[in-house]
């Protein structure tokens, strides 16, 4: 009889609850495979930190394959699902396509940047779904402050300074803590104008800060930002979002480059092309987790709509605690399907409370109830952070060591570039790379353009849920629903397809402003300065320059003459002749332009140095048209 198969669909927090509690349960007698788009799973609560430059990135992510000992990996997305042949179809990241059998199958794709019909945003603004986001955050951060700091122009120098973050839920309260604190830390490295200090504004439709949480939390992490300095505006949020900043809803423009987007996500589509009863693009689905109808599909986290049975009537939310959860449940309930023991359970969950982190040694807690804030509420929240982990737990602790006793490194590394994370992605935890359809256009470090906007999604989903002490907890790679959402709900933006791509390098993408290097074009004029009516050093002419094909073979060609340092029929180096030497009038091009018999210091008929017969010298090709005229008089022979 053959092994049962189970295609896990996602690798968020209840996709990977559900494949190692899978691979428990099944003690290597099924085949369970796990399909991601990354060889992580991301703890996405400890994101804002990674943005702050308090944690290092690997540090957030845990190894699938190195903790999923029984499970197959399988990169790729998904791109549909035939429940009826019960196959998935997906697309690795090199483009392939293939296809995964099952016999039951776990859909945890989790959700995506949740966009609202307001004009300018979603060309303008990024989210703040995955590693790549966090990162072009933090270097976006750094770079404005830098500019700002060398800047002569005091308008520019305010719109560079100024940081807008949208979404006043648990993901947008903490990103603006900690982006304050980092701004504040790049400050003491890059001093500003007297008297001026980054400005963070943080709006929100809501009522309160925190408005899906308990009411003490919302005011002591209401206090602590407004103590720091950032500006808290309820019941305001972005009309229209333009390159050179965005107009709020009570009227004022804000000059800013930075927009922070954290207004809520949405399921992944995915979940909506099955063509099963949805509940606002959840996939419903019974207490079980299985799908009606389809009892060998089972669902769980943020792509679906997992009826409440402590509130009769409502569904759970879409945040990280009840995710883990549900990736539990779901992994019992697969293996109890196949007669693994015990019957299927429903899902039940009570939360125990909630954490804040605000950075340094100030968070918001109540554990149990307990209301805590202070250096008391920050020992809660991290220690909760290290037991939730399934991973990384010294390093995690060593880098807060670290952080408390040495300065932040304010570098920008260039990594991620704007283009590469646009807020309208149906994949937020990879970066676009170059050549992919619907690539934005790049922006250079520190450009006043619209794709150096920063946005993130404001969820429950990352609110982190004290609950009963495991090593294992946290959210489904998804945000609460739309927690301070902007007004004006409706389909969601498209992303601007219109830019393209320029010279992508290794090394950080070149500013769109800055000019190539001079003399690195070619040109058909010899260079100034240069005077005789033979073409000056290094300037093209009739003849062609250094590595241009021509009609008599390179350097290590073969050729009716002999290779270098073969004796040939003609003198050597240091022998007189009638030809004059480097760099002087006369007939005969100077050095590095082809000729008759041009040689390198050596007057002579004959060839240079090394160089025998007619055949060109050393990296020195027949006619052609010229490259370059930039090459140096000092170039070692033979340089490329």
């Amino acid at each position: 009889m053959s092994r049962p198969r189970i295609v896990i669909v996602g690798a968020g927090f209840a996709g990977y609850r559900a494949a190692r509690t899978l691979a428990r349960a099944a003690r290597g007698r099924a085949d369970i495979t796990l399909l991601n788009p990354t060889d992580y799973f991301l703890y996405v609560p400890l994101l804002p930190q990674v943005a702050a430059g308090i944690l290092e990135p690997r540090r957030v992510t845990v190894s699938l394959s190195g903790t999923l000992r029984d499970v197959r990996l399988v990169l790729g997305e998904a791109d549909r699902i035939d429940l009826d042949a019960r196959t998935v179809h997906y697309t690795d990241p090199e483009g392939d396509t293939g296809a995964l059998g099952y016999d039951r199958l776990v859909l945890a794709a989790g959700s995506v940047n949740k966009l609202l019909p307001i004009p300018g945003v979603a060309e303008h603004a990024h989210g703040f779904r995955g590693l790549p986001e966090a990162l072009y955050l933090r270097d976006h951060l750094t770079r404005q402050v830098e500019l700002a700091a060398s800047g002569d122009n005091a308008a520019d120098f305010v719109a560079r300074c100024t940081f807008v973050v949208v979404g006043a839920g648990y993901t947008g309260t903490e990103v603006a803590a900690q982006g304050q604190r980092l701004t504040d830390a790049l400050v003491r490295d890059h001093p500003l104008r007297t008297g001026l200090r980054p400005r963070w504004l943080l709006l929100d439709v809501a009522e309160r800060v925190l408005p899906e949480l308990d009411e003490r939390l919302s005011r002591t992490a209401d206090r602590v930002l407004r103590e720091r300095g950032v500006e808290v505006r309820m019941g305001t949020s972005v009309k229209e979002a333009t390159g050179e900043g965005v107009l709020l809803t009570d009227g004022e423009f804000v000059d800013t480059r930075t927009l922070v987007w954290c207004v809520g996500v949405r399921p992944d589509p995915l979940a909506e092309s099955l063509g099963l009863p949805l509940e606002r693009g959840r996939l419903l689905v019974e207490p079980t987790l299985q799908a009606p109808g389809r009892p060998e599909v089972f669902a769980c986290g943020d792509a679906a709509a997992v009826p409440d049975l402590e509130r009769p009537g409502e569904y759970a939310p879409m945040t990280a605690q009840h995710a883990w959860r549900q990736g539990k449940v779901a992994g019992q309930n697969v293996a109890a399907s196949f007669g693994g023991g015990g019957g299927l359970r429903p899902y039940r969950h009570k939360d125990l409370g909630f954490v804040v982190d605000l950075g340094g040694v100030q968070a918001a807690a109540n554990p149990l109830g307990v209301h805590l804030s202070g250096p008391a509420a920050g020992a809660v929240a991290r220690g909760y952070h290290l037991a939730a982990m399934p991973g990384n737990r010294v390093r995690v602790a060593a880098d807060w060591l670290l952080d408390a006793v040495l300065p932040r490194q304010s570098v920008q590394l260039g990594l991620v570039r704007s283009w590469s994370v646009p807020l309208d992605t149906a994949s937020p935890e990879l970066a676009r790379v170059p050549g992919a359809a619907g690539r934005e256009t790049v922006s250079g470090p520190g450009a006043a353009v619209p794709e150096d906007a920063t946005d993130e999604p404001d969820t429950e989903t990352d609110h982190q849920t004290i609950t009963s002490p495991t090593p294992e907890v946290a959210k489904e790679g998804s945000d609460p629903e739309i927690a301070g959402a902007a007004p004006g709900a409706g389909p969601d933006s498209e992303p601007d397809d219109h830019q393209t791509i320029t010279s992508p390098t290794p090394e950080v993408a070149k500013d769109d402003s800055a000019a190539e290097a001079e003399g690195s074009r070619p040109g058909a004029e010899p260079a100034r300065n240069q005077p005789g009516p033979e073409p000056a050093k290094n300037q093209p002419g009739p003849e062609p320059a250094k590595n241009q094909p021509g009609p008599e073979p390179a350097k290590n060609q073969p050729g009716p003459e002999p290779a270098k340092n073969q004796p040939g029929p003609e003198p050597a180096k240091n022998q007189p002749g009638p030809e004059p030497a480097k760099n002087q009038p006369g007939p005969e091009p100077a050095k590095n332009q082809p000729g008759p018999e041009p040689a390198k210091n050596q007057p002579a008929p004959e060839p240079a140095k090394n160089q025998p017969g007619h055949a060109p010298a050393r990296g020195h090709p027949a006619p052609g048209p010229v490259k370059r005229g930039d090459v140096r008089e000092d170039r070692v022979e033979g340089d490329q």
